[in-house]
């Protein structure tokens, strides 16, 4: 019951900050709509928030806490300041060099992340406005993963909540800077970037007074052969690719869709900026907790307890990623059309993304598991595995981009940017179910019984969703057509039918949510 309080603390927070995300998306969507301009913003953002999930929330977060864990653990309180000392001092050394190199060469950076940029006839200036928006976006990676260092030191002594809350600030200040900002500038999403730029500097001087009053808040120093920082430099090399495989995919989407029509990067991001929400609020949330708590249980050699917590996460998993996946993809459509249909963000703009969110939604539990398993490895400080995993699926996801996408294009069929978008669902249950298996395989994680009946019950409880969102879900054209407090109204009551269908399948099934834990099972499994 600790863990679903923590995790329903993050996910509350995580859920504030998704609904000022899409209320941010609404206002870029009506003020600058989803064309070449857009795109240049989107890339110049993707490239530090790409790079950011990589290593900040990615790598360096998986291969912190553990290390960090271990020290709470075994060590005094005066080591622990000491390894945070040398941490930040190392990180922020190296990301002050790094962020120095990207603004210099920015140029280059673009015609990496989008070739398709380069000599484009019918856009010439979207090349050099991209570059000029990354050498004001990409410090943001800088502020960004100091962050992620701070938080990771709060959410390892239990301090969930001002983590979670500080993604809040990067979409206020998205907001004041198209708002406000904007009007300003002879270029207006200039001013976008501004705002990624003011929002890096916010979160971090944000945490800096919660990691004071517990003692953290240490002057960064600089020390070569620190054996914590060495061991958690050795475990970040490989984890790189074992917990970013999704992002890594993603960039391969945005490398791809600069070569196909102007809006295809856009209609992406709209897309995965709905399927973020349901895996940040619950599977980003859930994987923050058990992070640490699979660390502690690791330093503690509690084998048992550490199996049961990966199953009570799985269990939770199934049961919410089943009707987020559902529910995306019957109302992908209309949800597109009630957020961001107003301005300069057309009907024709919908009809492309909701093909995307659909491919995207497919793969949402999928991408939750990922975030789930992953903790399994990372908790007892084993980079390795999930790197060959990682691999694999990377692989995987650059085939079937080609397998999907190609023959589109020389069909000349619309929507080509959608084949790139069911790639990454696919690759993700590669990476899921290799993830799985490796801790099968290894005797890490033992199901607890009743696993049968658990997905059973999900299955029956999804077809009453299914059902029900299929009866009152109207026509495209029609949600296209109402006004938007009519799209509102429709849509909220389409969603808390279906809600309740699910739920009710569950309760009717034997699901009773409170009482999901493995430590309560019955011999039979049922909970």
């Amino acid at each position: 019951m600790g863990l679903l309080r923590s995790t329903a603390t993050v996910g509350g927070y995580t859920l504030l900050s998704r609904i000022l995300g899409f209320a941010r998306d609404v206002v870029l969507a009506t003020l600058f709509g989803a064309g070449a301009t857009m795109d240049a913003f989107f890339v110049a953002f993707k490239i530090p928030n790409f790079l950011r999930r990589l290593f900040a929330e990615g790598a360096f977060s998986q291969a912190f806490v553990p290390v960090l864990t271990e020290y709470k653990t075994r060590r005094t309180p005066a080591e622990v300041q000491e390894l945070v000392a040398r941490v930040s001092g190392a990180l922020g050394g190296v990301l002050i060099l790094l962020t120095a190199v990207a603004v210099l060469a920015s140029p280059l950076l673009v015609m990496l992340f989008a070739p398709g940029f380069i000599d484009d006839p019918e856009h010439p200036e979207r090349f050099e406005l991209t570059a000029d928006m990354l050498r004001i976006t990409f410090p943001y990676l800088l502020f960004i993963s100091m962050t992620a260092l701070a938080g990771g030191i709060l959410n390892t002594y239990g301090r969930f909540g001002v983590p979670a809350f500080t993604p809040v600030l990067l979409n206020l200040s998205l907001i004041g800077a198209a708002v406000w900002l904007a009007p300003l500038f002879s270029e207006p999403v200039m001013a976008l970037a501004w705002g990624v730029f003011i929002a890096g500097a916010a979160q971090l001087a944000f945490q800096l007074p919660f990691l004071a009053r517990m003692g953290m808040l240490r002057m960064p120093r600089w020390r070569r052969g620190h054996e914590g920082v060495e061991r958690i430099m050795r475990l970040m090399l490989p984890a790189i690719f074992g917990s970013s495989v999704a992002q890594i995919n993603l960039l391969f989407d945005t490398i791809i869709a600069s070569f196909l029509v102007a809006g295809s990067v856009s209609w992406l991001y709209y897309s995965d900026r709905l399927v973020e929400f349901p895996l940040g609020v619950f599977g980003i949330a859930l994987a923050t907790v058990i992070l640490p708590n699979l660390s502690e249980k690791h330093a503690r050699a509690s084998a048992r307890e550490f199996s049961q917590t990966l199953d009570w996460a799985l269990r939770w998993a199934v049961l919410i990623g089943t009707p987020a996946t559902l529910g995306l993809m019957l109302l992908a459509g209309p949800v597109l059309a009630t957020l961001f249909q107003y301005g300069a963000f057309g009907g024709e703009d919908v009809r492309m993304a909701a093909l995307s969110l659909t491919a995207y939604a497919f793969g949402l539990l999928g991408f939750i598991l990922v975030k789930v398993l992953a903790p399994g490895y990372y908790a007892r400080q084993d980079t390795r595995t999930p790197v060959r995993i990682g691999i694999i699926a990377m692989f995987s996801n650059m085939v079937l981009n080609l397998a999907f996408v190609v023959p589109l294009v020389w069909l000349g069929v619309t929507g080509t940017h959608a084949g790139l978008a069911l790639a990454t669902a696919v690759a993700a249950f590669i990476n899921a179910g290799l993830l799985l298996r490796g801790l099968r395989r290894t005797g890490v994680y033992t199901p607890e019984p009743g696993w049968g009946r658990v997905v059973r019950q999900a299955a029956v409880a999804g077809g009453a969703l299914a059902a029900t969102v299929w009866a009152l879900n109207p026509d495209l054209s029609q949600w296209l057509a109402w006004a938007a407090p009519q799209r509102i109204l429709v849509l909220s009551g389409v969603i808390a039918a279906g809600a309740a269908a699910y739920f009710l399948g569950l309760r009717l099934s034997g699901v009773r949510l409170i009482d999901l834990r493995p430590a309560r099972s019955t011999p039979d499994g049922d909970y």
